[in-house]
């Protein structure tokens, strides 16, 4: 029977590690949070793909169920409550857990940079111009508190019917809103920012997969200030290559 890892997280260097784990004499199983996510992944041999959103209870009784020799948390930086379940549920069941990290990038001179998002939407009612909001439509509850954002904020989100439901419903205008899966590019960015007139370019430190340094460039090059909302705290783990090496070098098969 084949050893079992369980990859958690739709994030592009999750998909990333699945191709490079493609060869491997194991079993795969990748989650993730909706059919969206499952959509963008290559179907391979090893990999079953699995779209549910896991609490405590299912994550321990799968681990139970499976015993995977690792659990990989390949989740966005800013998935923490998502993170703090995957560690509580594999230290209840002894199973050995890897945390793949994002590494920041970036100059902090080129950005301003805030805490939260409280931060943000507070900073931005003290000051006058439209933004062009990249946070994703999690936290989009929270900028309905900056001043006038029906006309100030334009926002780009991910093409789903559920996030532009939402971005509706919290009375965003049809006409502020961008449908898009990302990364984008530095000239998409600075078109968008035109088009919407921005002042200001809200995103959180996405990382290089994320296409943060895209951001900082279209921003300097728009013209618009560039805020960025702070990872929740500094993290421990391992390195997309260390990972990719520690995996590879106990699971693949001697020729």
């Amino acid at each position: 029977m084949r050893p079992v890892i369980w990859l958690i997280g739709g994030t592009s260097e999750g998909r990333r590690l699945l191709k490079d784990l493609a060869d491997l004499p194991v079993q795969l199983y990748v989650s993730v949070a909706t059919a969206y996510g499952a959509s963008l992944i290559e179907p391979q041999a090893n990999a079953t793909i699995m779209a549910k959103r896991y609490n405590l209870e299912e994550m321990v009784a799968f681990l139970q169920d499976h015993r995977p020799a690792y659990v990989i948390d390949a989740t966005h930086p800013y998935a923490t409550v998502v993170t703090a379940t995957v560690q509580k549920a594999c230290a209840q069941e002894h199973t050995s857990y890897i945390r793949l990290l994002r590494p920041t990038v970036g100059d902090e001179s080129q950005y301003i940079a805030v805490h939260d998002f409280a931060e943000a939407v507070e900073l931005l009612n003290h000051v006058e111009g439209n933004v062009f909001l990249t946070t994703g439509s999690k936290n989009l509850p929270d900028f309905t508190y900056v001043k006038n954002y029906q006309d100030r904020i334009a926002l780009r989100i991910l093409p789903m019917q559920a996030s532009l439901g939402k971005a509706l419903e919290l009375g965003y205008k049809p006409a502020n809103i961008v449908c898009m899966q990302g990364p984008f590019s530095k000239e998409l960015n600075i078109c968008m920012l035109k088009k919407y007139r921005s002042a200001f370019m809200v995103t959180k430190d996405s990382g290089e997969a994320g296409g943060f340094l895209e951001k900082v460039a279209a921003a300097t090059e728009a013209g618009a200030a560039l805020i960025v909302i702070g990872r929740a705290a500094q993290e421990s783990g391992s390195a997309y290559g260390e990972v990719v090496y520690k995996l590879r070098n106990e699971f693949l098969v001697a020729k």
